[in-house]
């Protein structure tokens, strides 16, 4: 796959130099907030995080997320999709900003709007979906902004900093996403 690119970011092959800011963005509880991880990583944990990720099927393999500084590129994060279903069309979605210098920029949503784009028009999905903690409103308007709808709620399924947490589950359908490419071109 090529680089794909958007207004101000560009989504591109994750590559191992880039596990040394990965494993520095994991290890900061503000980053792993809304997150799964919840146990400090070690530089071999990412270490073996990429080479897992690097023999996924090219589909799901993860991508960097670059922003657009002065005559070069910053990295800002990672994205994927992932437990894609082909007889269904679906997948998952998963974003990690962890420069927290690109927060409330619209960076992340600029970056599912991307990845998106990505998923129905070269990869065929008809279904995107997600899941997102109760208690991170940022990353619920960003998905919003984006297009997704919420479908449910799994009640109390997860526990993080000491409490049980609902999980939202969000989605977006390729209809969906190409009336808004219409009402928005």
């Amino acid at each position: 796959m090529s680089i794909i690119y958007g207004g101000r970011i560009r989504l591109r092959a994750v590559e191992r130099e880039d596990v040394k800011k990965f494993f520095e963005w994991v290890n900061d509880p503000e980053v792993t907030f809304g997150l799964s991880l919840y146990l400090p990583m070690s530089m071999t944990d990412e270490e073996k995080w990429f080479e897992r990720a690097s023999s996924r099927e090219p589909n799901e393999k993860p991508l960097a997320i670059e922003v657009h500084a002065g005559d070069s590129w910053r990295l800002i994060g990672n994205c994927a999709f992932f437990n894609l279903d082909t007889l269904a069309h679906s997948a998952e979605f998963g974003i990690m900003i962890g420069d927290k210098s690109a927060w409330n920029h619209g960076l992340g949503t600029e970056t599912v709007e991307l990845l998106l784009r990505h998923g129905f028009e070269t990869l065929n999905l008809n279904r995107v979906f997600l899941k997102v903690y109760a208690d991170n409103p940022r990353a619920k308007r960003a998905y919003e902004k984006a297009g997704f709808v919420h479908e449910g709620v799994q009640r109390e399924a997860i526990f993080k900093r000491g409490k049980f947490i609902d999980v939202h589950i969000m989605s977006i359908l390729r209809g969906e996403w190409e009336a808004r490419k219409t009402e928005n071109p």
